[in-house]
């Protein structure tokens, strides 16, 4: 195959709009629905792949109009270009868009994906990786004690073995009495925490405290405090002997050394949505030199971009000891066919399709 067909023909984007069964609450706020973007470029062979911008407003400042903005100012940057110089392309963008990564994101998974379909491969063989099968955990939103007793019921229901609890949206107190009745309701559950820099280092440490008291174990918890404060991460680990998973603190692969060197952190959230695919990439290879684990985390992502996460997770076994994958569940619908597919906690890749097997073809109609 000569390097014209790879040639990217054309970039279309399409704002999109999906309810979500319930508001996804955390601690900066609880949208009632998703507000992407999806991306679609088309190579000069007619091989197209799909991409998707999640700009999540509470956690990075990005919105759906900031997005198609920060799309339209890199089409001619985009078009034209190899399909296989992908990282260059990337780079590209970081420069032009640098406060837009969703924007990146979205076009760096459609041209990978327009690439992986051109060669035949299907997405996770593109990354170097075989596994078909994931299991990810199921969000408890931030809520009411009720709220968060029925949720972790209706996931052990569900078969989900993972909780992941959203906290530091209010009172430590009360995230202390969530806790407690989710582990009296689903005794069986993992706990997974995450505060999006909600607490204080105080407040952090009186919760930890005071869930050790509760009898509740936690299997790790996601950032409890503001990005810039990497040595709190640390010493919250080092005093309770919990895992602390970096998360804001850990929005490029230069904060991912910041983090490493700050010592006795053990786990780093990768989003694809922080910073895009190669930075994602060059993050992982910090994060494995470092000895550290990794949790694959997401926005409030489609099937679109969460296959594409889901891929790279598989391919990077066993650095992912964290999976969280489940915004798809909180959708209404949806209109993307093929991809990835859910059987309670489990994930699986379509067999034999080239790149992510997504079409979403219907939005672009």
């Amino acid at each position: 195959m000569s390097w014209p067909e790879r040639v990217i023909e054309r970039i279309d984007v399409r704002p999109v709009t999906i309810e979500l069964t319930e508001p996804f609450a955390i601690s900066g706020g609880a949208p009632a629905e998703a507000r992407n973007v999806f991306v679609r470029v088309t190579l000069r062979d007619g091989s197209a792949g799909y991409g998707e911008a999640a700009p999540f407003e509470a956690v990075t400042g990005e919105t759906q109009a900031g997005t198609l903005a920060a799309l339209q100012a890199v089409r001619a940057a985009v078009t034209g270009r190899d399909a296989a110089a992908w990282r260059s392309l990337a780079g590209d963008l970081r420069r032009l868009i640098p406060e837009a990564p969703a924007a990146r994101c979205a076009v760096e998974q459609a041209v990978i994906d327009a690439l992986a379909r051109h060669t035949g491969l299907p997405l996770i063989q593109f990354f170097g990786g075989c596994s078909h099968e994931l299991t990810t955990d199921i969000t408890i939103p931030a809520g009411d004690i009720e709220h968060s007793a029925s949720s972790a019921r209706r996931a052990v229901q569900d078969g989900f073995r993972t909780v992941k609890v959203k906290v530091g949206a209010g009172d430590w107190e009360l995230d202390v009495a969530r806790l407690a009745a989710i582990s009296q309701a689903a005794p069986g559950l993992s706990v997974v925490v995450d505060a999006n820099e909600g607490y204080s280092y105080a407040h952090a440490r009186q919760f930890l405290g005071h869930v050790r008291s509760a009898g509740v174990t936690l299997a790790l918890m996601e950032q409890p405090v503001v990005a810039d404060d990497v040595a709190s991460l640390a010493a919250l680990e080092e005093e309770f002997g919990v895992p602390v998973c970096a998360d804001e603190s850990a929005r490029s692969p230069a904060d991912a050394i910041r983090v490493a060197r700050a010592g006795r952190i053990g786990v780093i959230n990768i989003k694809l949505m922080k910073c895009g695919v190669a930075d994602a990439l060059d993050m992982i290879s910090v994060a494995r030199s470092a000895g550290m684990s990794c949790m694959l985390g997401a926005m409030i992502q489609t099937a679109v971009s969460m296959t594409f996460s889901a891929a790279l997770a598989m391919a990077n076994y066993p650095l992912f000891a964290f999976t969280d994958l489940d915004t798809p569940l909180f959708m209404r619908n949806s209109a993307i066919v093929g991809g990835m597919s859910y059987q309670g906690p489990v994930i699986r890749l379509p067999a034999g399709a080239a790149g992510t097997g997504i079409d979403a073809s219907g939005y672009f109609a």
